[in-house]
């Protein structure tokens, strides 16, 4: 791609997000990689993670650090980059990425590897395991997130292969607006 995009990189927790997100990124001449979960981590008194109570402050929170992200992607868009947005985008989610985000051309990628693969993966990395939690969300994903853009199940894949692909595909395939 020679000209700026924005790609929403997706998946369940454990995926591959952060580190394809972060190497994709880096294949672009001018690349930008947002990392939702440090937006949220800059929530530092009061912040709830999505499985936090009260439920519906969880959920105003994740809805926040999603807007942010889309704001960010946009500044940057406009200054002339490519950004990967690394989110749990998945159900409705989608729909709301897609509202907030302006720039055009706008990609989606959906990490889809077996959820055996990604809770072998959790278990093998040190600074967290998030597979035991939020593993369950494989079936919402795969049920609810509307058929768009480029499915990818990198379950036999590095993340560099993963990065291969994704390239090689997002034209036309990844593309959702």
């Amino acid at each position: 791609m020679r000209e700026p995009a924005v790609i929403i990189l997706s998946g369940i927790p454990g995926a591959g997000k952060t580190t394809v997100g972060a190497l994709l990124a880096r294949r672009f001449q001018r690349g930008v990689h947002v990392e939702a979960d440090r937006l949220h981590l800059m929530i530092v008194s009061g912040g709830l993670w999505p499985d936090g109570e009260p439920q519906d402050e969880a959920m105003r929170q994740l809805r926040l650090r999603g807007r942010n992200a889309c704001l960010l992607a946009d500044s940057f868009f406009a200054a002339g980059f490519t950004v990967v947005v690394d989110d749990v985008v998945i159900g409705s989610r989608l729909a709301e990425f897609e509202a907030a985000l302006k720039s055009r051309p706008l990609y989606f990628v959906l990490l889809t590897p077996d959820p055996e693969v990604v809770a072998a993966r959790d278990a093998g990395r040190v600074e967290k395991h998030v597979f035991e939690v939020w593993g369950h969300l494989d079936t919402a994903m795969r049920a609810e997130t509307p058929r768009v853009g480029l499915w990818l199940d990198s379950s036999a894949m590095t993340p560099a292969e993963t990065v291969d692909a994704v390239l090689e595909r997002l034209e036309p395939e990844a593309r959702i607006g």
